[in-house]
């Protein structure tokens, strides 16, 4: 059972990561969290994170090359956001 200074500990640190999730991200900025459901959440592309699990980001980073080539490959069909 933990001792009320563990508690104590565990409250401080919650206030803590309490005022950082507080803090507006920086427009732009990504950054990376686990979900509830424990996988990856990557936030800052749009305006909802991107999330998956991973043995799913694990396939999608083993096609990067891929990936950029076939953007390189439809440069001119593709959409460039502002």
């Amino acid at each position: 059972m933990p001792t009320e200074e563990d508690l104590k500990a565990e409250i401080e640190r919650l206030k803590a990561e309490n005022e950082t999730l507080k803090k507006p991200a920086v427009r732009g900025q990504m950054f990376l969290k686990v979900s509830e459901k424990g996988a990856l959440s990557v936030y800052g592309l749009g305006r909802f994170p991107v999330t998956l699990y991973r043995e799913q980001w694990d396939k999608l980073l083993g096609l990067g090359d891929q990936i950029r080539q076939f953007i390189q490959d439809n440069d001119h069909l593709l959409k460039k956001k502002e």
